[in-house]
This record gives structure tokens, sequence and C-alpha cells, in this order.
């Protein structure tokens, strides 16, 4: 959803050919590093909005590559866009692929919890000692914003190493808790009797 608006972003500053949209989405996402875009995304995603009525194609005589055709965005390629910027961005925060693992680790015996705390957090020094480093190297002058945006990866990691030190603080608490299981339900589709039962009312 997200590439799928900013495009229509893209377009709504200029018309732009795909190639080109392509390289000022990278511009205006901090690089290639921080989000890369297949062009093969970029080209799949103009094909739908053009379905949907939400952008046009200007092509000249004769020319068949997608590369060569300029985009405009619509009356209602606009509308939806307004629609995007007045919609708060949803937060996963709780969509931890740690976690599943760190639960699966104790649900089967077959990893040590410990062992996988310390590489999620080597990795994760890993991750900033580059982004912090990659801060360090840019001119708060001409990059103020892609600067913020670190700031805000930065942040997250250190959150991330915080968080960290709290389950293994409590690991032991954790594992004398029962690990969470489905609630069984019988199977099938409840018998035609018992659809029509009805309450029997209680004599006075």
């Amino acid at each position: 959803m997200s590439v799928r608006n900013a495009i229509l972003g893209l377009l709504c500053q200029r018309n732009r050919y795909g190639y080109e949209v392509l390289q000022a989405f990278q511009a205006v996402a901090g690089g290639r590093e921080t989000w890369e875009l297949k062009p093969a995304q970029v080209y799949t995603t103009l094909a739908r909005l053009k379905e949907n009525g939400l952008v046009v194609e200007e092509i000249s005589d004769g020319e068949t590559d997608p590369g060569k055709r300029r985009y405009a965005i619509t009356p209602a390629g606009k509308a939806e866009l307004q629609r995007w910027f007045e919609t708060p961005v949803p937060v996963e925060h709780q969509r931890d692929e740690f976690f599943l693992k760190l639960m699966l680790a104790l649900a089967t015996g077959q990893a040590d919890p410990r062992r996988l705390i310390y590489l999620q957090r080597a990795s994760l020094f890993q991750e900033l000692h580059r982004l912090t480093t990659l801060r360090m190297e840019l001119d708060p002058y001409t990059s103020l914003a892609h600067i913020l945006l670190l700031d805000q990866a930065i942040m997250h990691i250190e959150a991330d190493l915080r968080w960290l030190e709290m389950i293994e603080a409590r690991l032991d608490e954790v594992r004398k808790q029962p690990i969470p299981e489905p609630e069984l339900r019988p199977r099938g589709r409840p018998g035609k009797h018992e659809k029509n039962i009805i309450p029997m009312k209680e004599e006075p």
C-alpha cells in the first residue's frame, strides 16, 4: 500500500517516466539501502494504478517500450492520495519474528533461548553501528530529512536492545509459565438436530 501511494505522490509532483518514478522513490525514501524497490514492482504497480483509473499513460505514436511511457495522475488518483495523507499509518510492533522464534524455542526445546537472545543482540549492535556511521557521514545542512529517518531507525534498535535485556532478565519466569495453546473446539458443523434444539422453559 505504501509503495502504491508513494508512486501517486511522486506523480502528483509531476508527470514521470517509469524509470524516473523508481529513481525518485529511492531518493525520497533515503536510498536503496533504506528501501530497495525493484523496477518490476514499479511497472506492475503503475499498471494496476492505470487499471483502477488512478493514473494515465502518455505514449508516443508507435512506442511499445514501457520504460518510454510517461505517467500522469488522474483526479481519482489525487483523491486516493489525499485519503492516504489523511489516514494514520498502522504500526505492527506486536508482529515480531524474533518473539515468534523465541516462543517456539521454548515450546520445542530445539534451541537455547539465551543463545537466540545473544545472536539477536549481536546483530542489532552491528546494525546500530552501521546506521550511526552512516548518520555521521551526512551533512545536516543538506540531508536533514535523511538524518531524521536514520534517527528513527536508531531509536527503534535501541528500544529493541532494551527489550532483549528485559526478556533475558525474566526468561526463567517465562519458562515456568505454560506455552500458549489454542482453545480446542469440535471440528465440523453441528448436527441438524443440534441446531433445532430449543431450550425448555422451567416450570414455575
